[in-house]
Formats: C-alpha cells, structure tokens, sequence
C-alpha cells in the first residue's frame, strides 16, 4: 500500500476511498458500531464485523455486503486477548489482508465510586481498556504499511462527567493516552497510524425518548447546541482510516459539537 497517497497524481476525492482495503470493527452489533461498518463498506473496504451477540453481527454484515462490499461475522469478546487474536486470524483466513481496526466495542457503568463494585469497574476497564489493546496488538501482528487504527474514546475521556462514571471516564481517557504511544511505536517503524476520536452525545433511540429538560442537561456547553448524528461521527472515522489522513497520527480528534472545548 502506498504510503505517501496525497502524491499530486492522486485525484483528491479518491483519497477517501477504501477500495481493496479490509476493516474489523468491533462493537459491530449495534449502534455506533454497526454504522462504522456500513460507512468503511460504503467507502469500498471488506469489513469483518464483531461482537458478543452473534445475531445482530449478522444483521450488520447483511448491512455490509447490501452496499456490493464483502463481510464477515465473528463473535467475540474484546476482554479476551485469545478471543482477540482469533477474531485476527479468521479475518486474515478470508480475506489475507487486515488494513483497518476500529476499536469500538464498549462498555457503560453509572455508579458512586464509593458504592461502585470493584468487578463492576474492572469490567469496564476490560472491554474499554484493554480490550482496545488486545485488537490494536492482534492487527498490528499482520498489518502492512498504511495501515490505520482508529481507537473510539469519548468526549468524557477529556472533560468531566455530569454522571458518576469514574470506570468509563477513565477507561476512556486510558484510550486516548494508548493511542499515543501505540503511534509512537508504530507509526515510523511498522508504519501503521494509530488516531482517536471522542464523540460526544450522538442520537440513539434512547435519547430520542429523552424528556426536552433531560436533553437539555446532555446538551450543556455544546457549542452546536444539538446532539450529533451516525454519519458525522462516520465521516471522522472514515477520515482518519482513509489515506486522506495519511499525515495524521497519534491525534485526538473531538467530534462533540464543541463540548469539549469548553
């Protein structure tokens, strides 16, 4: 893969494309995750979807090949580097290639920290954590030059949380602090670029049914005053997995209407 994409010779719109490429996503089931997989196939790449729940990954990879493109679904548990590591080779098995990773799968826990459970916040930990160290070391085993990693953190990885989540704030914060040095190790020598971005509130069902005051309280010191959308959050991810990207790494890109600028 060409290392140097935004070479003049390029036509500039092509530089968004994925074609030949191949995507895993995890958290792939649902939300988010889903439509991370449905954008990188709208740009071209075979994606290998993942997850703990085996029918909705079923779901997103009928999703996937709707769009023309190649998928392929493997349950798994991120928190398990065994599981991590075969969701790998079952990519590499079908396709030979691993290009992408975006790190989504995660997991939530609400709670005072006095009263929180320590396997509670462990468990946070592991999925969010941990789990995106297991995928990021399993890939860049078999990743070429070019390649890109996107690690999703969140908006309260860099602000504070008007709910008591120590385990997700700091799991999330721990992302982006990995990311820098995963690009760090990798990017000059194995030339695998490794970026995070933070979303912040995105329109889901749930919130949909919010109260107008609830929305509110979400909605305080964004900039934009709304929340986002599926696609603007693909739109950063697809960026920053693009050779458009291809002079980026190591970075935090903030996609929260401008929440985390206050």
């Amino acid at each position: 893969m060409d290392m140097h994409p935004s070479a003049p010779t390029t036509p500039f719109l092509d530089l968004f494309r994925l074609d030949g490429r191949v995507a895993i996503v995890t958290g792939a089931g649902s939300g988010l995750g889903a439509g991370f997989a449905r954008a990188l196939a709208e740009a071209g790449a075979d994606v290998v979807v993942t997850g703990r729940r085996p029918e909705p990954l079923r779901e997103s990879a009928v999703a996937v090949r709707a769009t023309g493109r190649r998928a392929l679904d493997v349950p798994g548990d991120v928190s398990d580097q065994k599981q991590c590591e075969s969701v790998v080779r079952a990519a590499m098995d079908a396709f030979g290639r691993v290009d992408i990773l975006i790190n989504n799968a995660g997991l939530t826990h609400t709670a005072p920290a006095t009263r929180e459970l320590p396997e509670d916040f462990r468990a946070v930990l592991d999925v969010n954590l941990l789990g995106s160290y297991w995928m990021a070391r399993s890939c860049a085993q078999v990743m070429r030059p070019g390649s890109s990693i996107v690690n999703v953190a969140s908006m309260l990885g860099l602000i504070k949380s008007a709910l008591p989540q120590a385990a997700y704030s700091s799991s999330k914060a721990g992302v982006i602090g990995l990311t820098r040095d995963l690009s760090n190790q990798w990017s000059g020598r194995k030339g695998i670029r490794v970026n995070a971005v933070t979303p912040g509130f995105v329109e889901t069902d749930m919130i949909a049914e919010m109260s107008d005051d609830a929305r509110a309280d979400f909605l305080h010191g964004c900039s934009l005053g709304r929340m986002g959308t599926q696609r603007e959050i693909d739109a950063a991810v697809l960026f920053l997995a693009s050779p458009a990207a291809s002079y980026i790494t190591g970075s935090t890109l903030a996609v929260d209407g401008g929440t985390s600028g206050h």
